[in-house]
């Protein structure tokens, strides 16, 4: 029994975990990394072609966003995930494929133009429309006999609709572990979804950290808050353009504006327009409002047992076609301008900031954590001006935050939901940035907890109960744009040559005629392409 950490480790995105035991082997999460990068992550220690299970814990692309590479390098096992997080990579995983394919081809047509290299994408649609047929939908609370000597559980977490904590016991003659796997820890007191389940026991919990150094000051006044800012921007003319996430975050967001409308808080703007400027988001929307009996909180059933959908009020208007979106920044009225990505890296909320960013009567108003080395947060922490489209953009907009919104639990939330544990579990904690891993790990230290915040590359004998190896803190070194293509295009051929060993070895025992045949085939292509 191993336990091996491959992202995630002193950084918060990029989520991704090793698990060998009973004969298999297990990735827990497979994600993108986004923003800023410290530290290299090592390789996962097999081909991709021998990974026989993926479990997720939600769709969150800092989890997923890497399955479909896995699939492109021949992964052809299950992924095993709840049925809302699902339905959420369904329309997530083909999101990032065609933002994938829709980078290269814009790079393409400029290299093309220079005589650079082709550039090629991470993965196509295709490999997200493949992986996604390996998908095993869970329920909530049922105990899943995964293969022999290994079961599995996925227990609600809150952070986003389907995310989950997933227990994982294993067997292994006489001896018996069990290991939790937190995921992303939601906060309370939040709306649409039920607050963090809590679990008994465990020998090993791979925790999260991402606010383990901090709180977030109690449950603000959300709907008062929000109703402020839109008041003040409204007053001068402004818009009020708000980055935000498309999944999870962009539904809170419309459950506190429907209650703004509902109570009448802004009568002086009453029938004001709203828009969700993200084909993705009115997706994930249709599907939270899918997922309502097995997601949503009490609070948000008795609305819809009144008949009134939460996340829907009038006023709401959605953009699905680049025109509309075009057409939203020629309206005059003031108005909310709903719009992704939320750390404003990527997306059409890239245009809204544009158009907005140097308008003295609008407000930009962050409502979500923005990761180090992403423009979100460049302009968080007081940038005067920044680079979108190739043109330099003054900032004189109002910078805002709405504190306390995250859909992460704090330190407060982190320590409840550990203690929960019974007797004390040995605590890997991971998804923090550097010095918050550190924090973290101390705080449960004095608190009587065995803690380990691992580098990427560090291995844990699960039956041994041993650090094997601490990982590698090494820190990214910058390639240019050139040789990071030719290695990518040079690593798609070997993760080729790999499965192609894979495919060998499950042939062993095939008719004497169907492996000369095969043998025979691999030769011809081995004499076209040997230099």
């Amino acid at each position: 029994m191993k336990l091996t950490f491959i992202g995630a480790d002193h950084e918060v995105t990029g989520s991704c975990h090793c698990l060998q035991a009973c004969g298999k082997n297990i990735l827990i999460d497979c994600g993108m990394e986004q923003g800023g990068d410290v530290y290299e992550n090592q390789e996962i220690p097999m081909n991709a072609s021998d990974v026989d299970y993926i479990l997720l814990t939600h769709a969150h692309i800092d989890h997923s966003g890497l399955i479909p590479l896995m699939y492109a390098k021949g992964f052809r096992g299950q992924v095993y995930t709840t049925k809302a997080t699902t339905d959420l990579c369904n329309i997530m995983l083909r999101d990032s494929a065609h933002i994938q394919e829709f980078e290269a081809e814009w790079r393409n047509r400029k290299a093309r133009r220079s005589g650079e290299a082709e550039y090629v994408p991470l993965y196509s649609m295709n490999d997200a429309i493949g992986v996604l047929e390996h998908f095993v939908p869970c329920e909530y609370d049922k105990k899943i006999r995964l293969d022999e000597g290994i079961e599995i559980r996925f227990e609600d977490v809150g952070h986003l609709l389907g995310s989950a904590s997933i227990e994982v016991w294993l067997t292994e003659g006489d001896i018996y572990r069990k290991i939790v796997f937190s995921g992303d820890i939601g906060n309370i007191n939040q709306p649409i979804l039920k607050d963090p389940q809590y679990l008994k026991e465990a020998d090993y919990v791979v925790m999260e950290s991402t606010y383990g150094d901090r709180t977030h000051g109690g449950t603000p006044d959300y709907v008062a808050e929000l109703s402020k800012i839109i008041k003040e921007t409204f007053d001068k003319g402004g818009n009020v353009v708000i980055p935000s996430f498309a999944v999870g975050r962009t539904q809170e967001l419309l459950y506190f504006i429907r209650k703004i409308k509902y109570d009448n808080l802004l009568p002086e703007y009453n029938g004001f327009e709203v828009y969700v400027d993200s084909p993705l988001a009115v997706e994930a929307t249709n599907i939270f409002n899918k997922n309502t009996e097995n997601c949503f909180d009490e609070e948000a059933m008795e609305l819809i047992r009144q008949g009134i959908n939460p996340i829907a009020f009038p006023g709401l208007k959605t953009s699905i076609t680049s025109n509309d979106s075009k057409a939203i920044n020629f309206d005059t009225k003031p108005k909310v301008i709903i719009s992704a990505s939320g750390m404003c890296e990527a997306g059409r909320i890239r245009h809204h900031l544009k158009h907005n960013l140097w308008r003295e009567e609008c407000t930009i108003l962050f409502v979500g954590y923005q990761a180090h080395g992403t423009l979100g947060r460049s302009i968080l922490e007081g940038a005067t001006s920044v680079k979108l489209f190739g043109e330099q953009v003054e900032i004189k907009a109002r910078i805002e935050k709405l504190d306390g919104i995250s859909g992460h639990a704090d330190q407060e939330g982190l320590l409840r939901w550990l203690h929960s544990f019974e007797p004390k579990p040995t605590v890997f904690v991971v998804h923090g940035e550097d010095l918050v891993c550190e924090h973290f790990k101390t705080t449960i230290q004095n608190e009587g907890y065995d803690a380990i915040a691992p580098f990427s590359g560090a291995e844990y004998d699960l039956a041994a109960e041993e650090l094997i190896f601490p990982g590698f803190a090494v820190k990214k070194v910058k390639v240019s744009q050139k040789a990071h293509r030719a290695q990518a295009i040079f690593d798609r051929l070997v993760a080729a040559g790999n499965r192609l060993l894979t495919v060998i070895a499950h042939n062993k025992g095939g008719t004497n005629k169907d492996l000369i045949k095969f043998t025979d085939q691999i030769n011809s292509l081995c004499d076209k392409w040997d230099r």
